[in-house]
């Protein structure tokens, strides 16, 4: 989180569910739909992913009002198989459609070993890593991917032409402890963390973008100033290779597999969503599966660290931290996050929730 949102007020989670909760269903959306969509962007900002939380509700709000997401219904399956399903979203909330997903998945896991659920023609999901727990939790690991057909702000390596989102990649493992949480993107920043930064006059911590020449830079005023710039792959300009790679797999894994991508007309901003269970009992057993997960977990820790750094972390182990801390004391929401919902608000008559009273 930034210095601005560590000396802000802090708000009860339970309250941010409520308001978020109130103001989806006063502009239309079903209240299960409702209250999953509230529920996912909360848990990420209690996790400190403050640009794919309740910064995401505006736009969600401007997409409903427009009528460019779903307010009810149901998924159209197009194919089915025992261990695997390919859903037409429909352009209903993508958190609430990724939910749904998880659901039918680990089902599918627990009787097959396996389960995959593939959306086309979703909404936006938010913060991948706010459904992960939700899997580990039952002992199940999960893997969630997706893409945006409709958008175009990563350059595939050594080129300057936008192709590619940022496309992220999630997976849950896990272990005696806590799980294993990774949620990782194929570039090395993010359009939410770049508009932000770019919205304050602000800097990225390092050259994650490049201008329209193919030059690295740390000013994010490349991607909004014509001729633009691209967001650089994960590697950047020396290893760029990988996260082009990466890239292309999970394209393999959304558009290929649901059969919907950038090859189509494109239909505004969404998610073409790949979801993957697998219950380790299926394979070498839930047992050997957590001995081996925790021994992992176990050497990392003990790693002798790098000068400089404290101790080794692992991935999702700052983001279950802050929930916990976050949960017990409330959350600190990134300053520009509510100004951007007040007026939601009034428009649609709900009350702003309350901060609580310092210390």
């Amino acid at each position: 989180m930034s210095d601005a949102a560590e000396a802000g007020p802090r708000h009860r989670a339970a309250d941010l569910v409520v308001f978020a909760h109130a103001l989806l269903a006063r502009a239309g959306v079903a209240d299960d739909m409702a209250h999953d969509v509230a529920a996912i962007l909360v848990d990420g900002d209690l996790m400190g992913h403050t640009t794919h939380g309740l910064a995401q509700l505006a736009g969600y709000l401007g997409e409903i009002d427009k009528g460019a997401m779903g307010k009810g219904g149901a998924p159209d399956v197009i194919a089915s198989r025992p261990a695997a399903q390919t859903w037409d979203g429909r352009r209903l909330p993508g958190p609430w459609l990724t939910l749904r997903a998880l659901d039918v998945a680990a089902a599918m896991a627990q009787t097959h070993g396996t389960g995959t659920v593939v959306i086309r023609r979703s909404h936006h999901i938010a913060c991948l890593a706010a459904y992960l727990k939700r899997a580990t939790d039952r002992g199940l690991m999960m893997l969630l991917a997706c893409s945006d057909p409709a958008g175009a702000s990563v350059a595939p390596f050594g080129g300057v032409t936008p192709v590619f989102t940022p496309n992220p990649i999630a997976a849950g493992i896990p272990t005696h402890g806590d799980p294993i949480l990774l949620d990782i993107s194929a570039s090395y920043t993010t359009n939410g963390l770049t508009q932000r930064l770019y919205r304050d006059g602000a800097k990225l911590p390092h050259a994650w973008v490049q201008d329209a020449a193919g030059r690295p830079t740390d000013d994010p005023a490349v991607l909004f100033n014509e001729p633009k710039g691209t967001l650089l792959p994960l590697g950047g300009l020396e290893a760029g290779h990988k996260g082009f790679a990466l890239a292309l797999l999970i394209e393999a894994l959304t558009a290929g597999l649901t059969g919907f991508g950038r090859a189509d007309p494109p239909e505004g901003w969404g998610a073409t969503v790949f979801v993957q269970v697998l219950d380790p009992q299926a394979f070498g057993g839930r047992d050997a599966f957590l001995r081996q997960a925790q021994w992992l977990a176990d050497a990392c820790h003990a790693a002798g660290p790098r000068p400089g750094v404290a101790r080794v972390r692992l991935p999702g182990e700052r983001g279950l931290d802050l929930l916990r801390t976050q949960s017990a004391q409330g959350i600190r929401l990134h300053p520009s996050i509510l100004p951007a919902l007040l007026p939601w608000a009034e428009r649609l008559g709900v009350p702003p929730p309350k901060s609580l009273a310092p210390g």
